[in-house]
């Protein structure tokens, strides 16, 4: 880790040379930063004159559109750094599944990081069985997640249990990723040859913290 500290810009080089673990320990410790308010110092100008000709991110985030979670913010990061896939609720659909692919077998990222939150919208959307527009089509993608969170038998499975809610969207990460190895077979194909790995994670907006589940 210590050979990527002080990273001014993203190059190609760079790239090859980051695996799927450093790439999630540059996340985490961008996080941590954020955390505890060390920003690192960036060059927005210089990152978009070196990024011109080509772009070579080292991870994808696949995290949900809520206004408090910028993934660029909360992990410290510049432009070119990175790759953002935001949809309420960070559900898996055949575009998520398309641009997570060109990522991945195109762009040489060697890491998916799929992030949930706290306080989701779209969960306690879920929770509550919310049906509106094209909304609902949304919303069922995180019913397995709401059937599948246990409760004791006194307490609300809905979005006025905030517990609730939240073990919902940690839930809900791990059906993603189930999703995404289920639904695009050139991404299963380069997590079982261990050319990807796939994480998942919940961020705090109480306190800006990334955890990371297993």
């Amino acid at each position: 880790m210590e050979s990527f500290k002080n990273i001014k810009y993203q190059t190609k080089e760079l790239q090859s040379k980051i695996s799927a673990n450093t790439a999630l320990e540059l996340l985490i410790n961008g996080n941590k930063r954020f955390v505890d308010k060390k920003f690192s110092k960036k060059d927005y100008f210089l990152q978009i004159s070196k990024s011109t000709s080509g772009q070579y991110p080292f991870a994808i985030i696949l995290s949900c559109i809520d206004s408090r979670v910028p993934p660029e913010i909360i992990f410290d990061k510049g432009i070119g750094d990175i790759f953002s896939v935001r949809v309420a609720g960070n559900v898996v659909s055949s575009d998520v599944l398309g641009s997570i692919e060109y990522a991945c077998k195109y762009a040489g990222v060697k890491l998916i990081l799929v992030l949930g939150h706290t306080s989701c919208g779209a969960v306690k959307g879920a929770c509550d069985n919310l049906k509106d527009g094209n909304l609902s089509g949304l919303l069922e993608k995180i019913d397995p997640a709401v059937k599948i969170t246990k409760t004791d038998s006194n307490e609300k499975r809905n979005s006025s249990n905030i517990e609730f809610v939240n073990k919902v969207a940690e839930n809900n990460t791990k059906i993603s990723i189930d999703n995404i190895l289920a639904k695009s077979s050139i991404l299963k194909k380069l997590y079982n040859s261990k050319n990807i790995k796939i994480k998942r994670a919940i961020y705090d907006v109480n306190n800006g913290k990334v955890s990371l589940l297993n």
